[in-house]
Formats: C-alpha cells, sequence, structure tokens
C-alpha cells in the first residue's frame, strides 16, 4: 500500500447516532496471475483481499459498505478508462478465515475483466490469415521461371516478422501455450511444408527440362552433321568430273547445284521442325509426376488448412477461461 502518493484528507463526518465517517484515498498495488489460453479472447478474474494484520474476528469484523450490485455500479462509474480491459463485474464476498489459531475477518473482491480483442483481430490475426490465403493462391502461379518459389519465400518471412511481434505483445505468464502461438506455428508449418512442395516440383520440373534441351540439341547435331556430309559430296561430285564435253559438265554443274539448293532446303525445314518440337514437345516423365504431385499436395493442403483453422477456432471459442 502506498499511502505517500496520496494525503490523508483532513475532514471527517461525525454523524448524530454516533458514526464517524473518514475518508482516505489509497493506492493498493496487486498482481495477479493471468490466464492467456484464449489470448485475446481471454477474460481475467482477479482478487483483491483485504483483512487485519494482528486483529481477530472478535475484534474487528469487516461488511461490505452496500450490496454486491451497489457496488459493481459504483466502481463502473468511478473507473476512468477502459482501453485494453472492459470492466465485466465485481462480487463481494465475507468470510471468516483461520489464521495461525485464531478467526479472522476477511472481506475478497472478485473483478472480471474482458480483454478488447478488436485491435488484436485487425492487426495481428486478419493479417496471418490473409497470408495463409496468399499462400494456397500461389499455387496457380506457374512453376517456370522461380516466381512461385520467391513469393513463397516473401510470404513465409512476413509470418515470421508476425511472430516477432507476438512475442512482444504476448504475456509470459502462463502455464499452457496459448492458443494464438498454436495459430502462428500452425500457419508457419503450413507454408513451409508448401514451400518444399514448391522446391521439390521445381526441381522436378528443371530435371526433366534438361533432359529435354539435351535431345534437342543432339538432334540439331546431327542435323548439321547430315547436312555437311551432303554438302561435302555434291561439292566432290563436282570436282571429280572427268574431262569432256563443256555441255555434260554444264548440266552435271546444274545439277549438282540444284540438289545441294534442295539439301538446304531440308536442312533449314528439319531446323524448324526441330524448334517446333522443342517448343510444341509433350511433357516428360518428371513433368507429369510434378503436376500430380503439385494437385495431390494442393488437395491436401486445403483439407489440412480448413481441418486446422476449424478445429482452432471451435476450441478457441469453446476453452474455458
Amino acid at each position: 500500500t502506498e499511502k505517500d502518493k496520496n494525503l490523508p484528507s483532513p475532514y471527517l463526518v461525525v454523524e448524530s447516532g454516533g458514526w464517524v465517517i473518514v475518508r482516505n484515498s489509497m493506492m493498493v498495488v496487486s498482481t495477479c496471475k493471468m490466464q492467456i489460453y484464449k489470448f485475446p479472447f481471454d477474460v481475467q478474474s482477479c482478487n483483491l483481499s483485504f483483512k487485519s494484520v494482528i486483529h481477530s474476528a472478535k475484534d474487528i469484523k469487516l461488511i461490505q459498505f452496500e450490496e454486491s450490485s451497489w457496488n459493481e455500479d459504483w466502481s463502473r462509474k468511478k473507473m476512468q478508462t477502459q482501453s485494453e480491459w472492459l470492466f465485466l463485474d465485481m462480487t463481494i464476498n465475507n468470510k471468516t478465515v483461520d489464521n495461525f489459531g485464531f478467526n479472522q475477518s476477511i472481506l475478497v473482491y472478485t473483478i472480471t475483466m474482458k480483454r478488447r480483442s478488436a485491435l488484436y483481430i485487425v492487426n495481428f490475426l486478419l493479417p496471418i490469415l490473409f497470408f495463409l490465403f496468399l499462400d494456397l493462391a500461389s499455387f496457380m502461379i506457374s512453376e517456370r521461371g522461380g516466381e512461385k518459389l520467391s513469393f513463397k519465400v516473401t510470404v513465409l518471412l512476413a509470418v515470421t516478422v508476425m511472430q516477432l511481434i507476438l512475442n512482444d505483445i504476448l504475456p509470459s505468464s502462463s502455464d499452457r501455450i496459448p492458443l494464438i502461438a498454436v495459430y502462428c506455428i500452425g500457419s508457419f508449418s503450413l507454408m513451409m511444408l508448401s514451400l518444399l512442395e514448391t522446391m521439390l516440383v521445381t526441381h522436378l520440373m528443371d530435371k526433366d527440362s534438361a533432359s529435354q534441351d539435351n535431345e534437342v540439341d543432339k538432334d540439331q547435331r546431327l542435323s548439321e552433321e547430315c547436312g555437311d556430309k551432303y554438302g561435302k559430296v555434291s561439292f566432290h561430285n563436282n570436282v571429280a568430273q572427268k574431262p569432256g564435253s563443256s555441255s555434260q559438265l554444264t548440266e552435271e554443274s546444274f545439277d549438282s547445284d540444284k540438289i545441294s539448293d534442295e539439301l538446304s532446303e531440308a536442312v533449314k525445314t528439319l531446323t524448324l521442325l526441330l524448334h517446333s518440337r522443342k517448343e510444341e514437345t509433350k511433357p516428360g516423365y518428371w513433368t507429369r509426376v510434378a503436376k500430380i504431385i503439385n494437385k495431390v499436395f494442393f488437395i491436401l493442403y486445403n483439407t489440412a488448412t480448413i481441418v486446422f483453422l476449424c478445429c482452432l477456432f471451435s476450441k478457441w471459442m469453446g476453452a474455458e477461461h
């Protein structure tokens, strides 16, 4: 009790019936163990007990001034601020306890308060829920290019920042892990599994595309070698002609030029076919496996998210104070 912060009142009231009323203001500093299992939807009940230090119940008997309802209304009017906490009710119990062999009168004020949760819902619960929905929506992003992987990493880092904020605002006086911590850890775990699945799918698709590129490069080298071979054969036929009539040489030269033009056109056509094959190729084995994994994981991920949120919020709303 810190009475030095409040000066004693110089006034007293003496009534005709013999009552002497003296009112002094005092500041009482008390501690209350908080139950934050349902934070920020928690309701706290704190007790303030008043009794004499040395006098027994025969010497001093403490009684409440008025009924509990009147004291509750009066306390609600006297409360200056209710910013974070909402005053619900106050009950007064008058009882006699045995204290080291003699009975003492004691008054117990039980004050019940409810935390205002709107600010925590808007600033904490909803952002994490939005991040979880963004992670679900990221399945529509293509695995090609790495944009999906970087997006999931960014969302996961954002949830990590929210967990650091929770560590600052969450009281540490609790024996059980609060449900809000389970909410953060569960969301983080789901996003981490989604990130690992994206890494696996990207690896499988890159592995398949690398094998397809090797096959296309091999086909291009074969076409180039084929074109060089036919070109050398035609050139050799032109040079190795026997000396004869000029008309025969001219006809053969014309035929060889025609053949070489046809071969060059064939090489160009083959190259275009190879490029079109590269662009319109069917998905490889690992790509098909990756798509199957992605579809199955998407279904399981949605199911796990819905079950987790439903179980958590039902337990949140139905947990005891």
